[in-house]
């Protein structure tokens, strides 16, 4: 497993338990959306909630609504911005 998986992974159990949603990581597919039609479903609140557990969880911090856009894209989105946040903490 590489790390990227291993991240989409992680995000997928803080989605499930911070959002009580009812899928299993293996049934959230990485690369589809999360938010508007044909996705897993989430709405403006779960988005706002998700916000705050990345900051909680990864000290991922989304800085307006465009990053919003960007970042909660898809779990693999949300991996992509975790591994550039840790990246540029390393050297903090």
């Amino acid at each position: 497993m590489t790390d990227h998986e291993a991240i989409c992974l992680k995000v997928k159990d803080v989605m499930i338990d911070e959002l009580m949603l009812d899928e299993t990581p293996e049934e959230i597919d990485s690369e589809a959306g999360l938010i508007g039609p044909d996705s897993l479903g989430l709405d403006s609140v779960d988005a706002l909630q998700l916000v705050v557990a990345l900051e909680k969880h990864f000290g991922l911090k989304v800085a307006d609504e465009e990053a919003a856009r960007t970042v909660l894209a898809s779990v693999s989105a949300i991996a992509t911005a975790v591994e550039a946040h840790q990246a540029g903490s390393v050297g903090s």
